[in-house]
């Protein structure tokens, strides 16, 4: 299997030949989101990154197994210090619901803006709460071999003992004394040995809801544990890649690193990759600033930032012309401009049925296709490949109008490299079908909710009752306003 994948290796700071440990097999393990609220756009960027390399991956013959995890315990509100309310709990008492139908609520919205956004699920798709007895386990490991230690019916990481023996900080750069000095005295530190150590587990107070039994007492595991425990349980002590957003770097990845090294006695993970942020007038964009704009708004349109609805695929595109290590800047020019791109690459593909091939060729299409590799092979370079594929825009338009020529074989050539690069591995996918079915569908619906109406107006509550039962048990959801009913999936 031929491969010249290089990638950048967060932890050497360096472009490396990808090289995996049990070819042609691979192992991701990628973060997932923490669901208490809808996706953003932030959201996006993580998830169609680690798509393209997932299916860069396959296409080249790889046999990949790429899990991703969900967060639905243990995300507290101060990351850093392992202290806080769990993001999910707090949601729950907002909403007065139980803490599992919060995560079920924005799992089941999370799916279905990345079936939106055409990622393909992971091979793996595990959630924290599944595996409190993994996780468990690894805390009698690295109590077992002193790193960590049992307090007050928690049980904190001795970042100071681990550092004696292997570098706290050597994916982030941060280093112990920059951790000591930065860190601040809180409520509840005094039952650690050092204020920056992290908690792997958290006894839990009278007032919170999710908790287990454990032989230190009935609690709840910290953030950072959940991914050690299932990357070395589906992917083993070691693997290949790891990824997530250049937010998780510190402390989440950091923490990640020295957990298993801890129990393990070496580093786990081949590969860290780090996707940059999406920003908004210079900010990151996130939940925890106000300043995000959810994936179901950009489709809709409906938020004040938004000068129109943008598609999926729009969407995608606006991703994809940024290198991965990039940031992007959000603003509604930039997504106008990456919808006219799209559409303008759409165009140029739609066209090439309607070319009536020559008897010979004035286009090499195969020197095209060659830069198309090389430009994935650096680094998963997307804008590079789009400018390339731009290329071929450029030599379907100049067949059309007849400067260049093309016979049947470089035809098919050119629909062979749009239908790999484009749909294929740049995971893009024609809107204009999908928009027909949209509107089919909001049409019918218009119908059954005038036949209900005039059942209701009829004062026929069976059949208004049976026409909303039988929607809802299809998953959709009617809504009764005053001046009529509305829906949702």
């Amino acid at each position: 299997m031929q491969n010249n994948l290089s990638l950048f290796n967060t932890l050497s700071k360096k472009k490396e030949l990808f090289k995996p440990l049990n070819p042609p097999f691979v192992g991701i393990y990628v973060c997932g989101p923490t669901v208490y609220s809808h996706a953003h756009l932030g959201h996006a960027r993580p998830a169609i990154t680690f798509d393209l390399l997932f299916r860069y991956l396959m296409h080249l013959g790889y046999k990949v197994r790429y899990v991703r995890n969900i967060t639905d315990v243990g995300h507290l509100e101060n990351e850093t210090l392992g202290e806080g309310e769990d993001r999910i709990e707090k949601k729950a008492r907002q909403e007065q619901i139980e803490p599992m139908e919060v995560v079920q609520k924005y799992v089941n919205t999370y799916h279905r803006n990345m079936d939106q956004l055409n990622t393909l699920s992971p091979s793996i798709e595990p959630r924290a709460t599944g595996h409190i007895i993994e996780q468990i386990e690894l805390i009698k490991t690295l109590i077992k071999s002193g790193y960590a230690y049992e307090s007050n019916g928690s049980v904190y990481f001795d970042i100071m003992k681990y550092n004696q023996k292997y570098q706290y900080g050597k994916l982030s750069g941060r280093v112990l004394e920059e951790l000591i000095s930065n860190t601040r005295d809180i409520e509840g530190q005094d039952e650690k040995r050092n204020s920056y150590d992290f908690a792997v587990w958290k006894k839990a107070s009278p007032e919170h809801l999710m908790r287990w039994p454990s032989p230190w007492s009935i609690g709840f595991p910290g953030w950072h544990l959940e991914c050690s425990a299932m990357s070395i349980k589906y992917l083993g002590e070691e693997f290949d890649i790891h990824g997530g957003g250049m937010d998780l770097m510190f402390p989440h990845h950091e923490c990640e690193i020295a957990q298993s090294t801890a129990a393990l006695g070496k580093e786990s993970v081949h590969y860290w990759m780090h996707n940059n942020m999406i920003t908004i007038n210079g900010q990151k964009m996130a939940r925890s600033l106000g300043n995000f704009i959810t994936l179901d708004q950009l489709f809709s349109g409906d938020n004040p930032a938004l000068d129109k609805a943008y598609s999926p695929m729009t969407i995608r595109f606006f991703i994809l012309q940024a290198h991965y290590r990039s940031t992007i800047d959000f603003s509604n020019e930039a997504l106008q401009a990456a919808e006219k791109g799209f559409q303008k690459l759409m165009k140029a593909i739609d066209s090439l049925s309607k070319i009536k091939p020559s008897d010979h060729s004035t286009v090499d299409i195969s020197k095209l296709k060659e830069k198309c590799y090389e430009a994935l092979d650096d680094d998963l370079n997307s804008p590079v490949l789009l400018s390339h594929l731009f290329e071929g825009v450029r030599i379907v338009n100049s067949i059309i109008d007849g400067s260049e020529k093309t016979d049947a074989s470089g035809l098919e050539s050119l629909k062979e490299l749009f239908n790999t690069f484009v749909f294929e591995i740049l995971g893009l996918k024609d809107e204009s079908a999908i928009k027909g079915d949209e509107k089919l569908t909001e049409e019918l619906m218009k119908i059954i909710i005038d036949l209900r109406q005039a059942a209701k107006n009829n004062k026929d509550w069976h059949t208004s009752d049976k026409i909303r039962n039988e929607l809802n048990k299809i998953g959709v959801k009617l809504k009764d306003k005053k001046d009529g009913a509305d829906w949702e999936i």
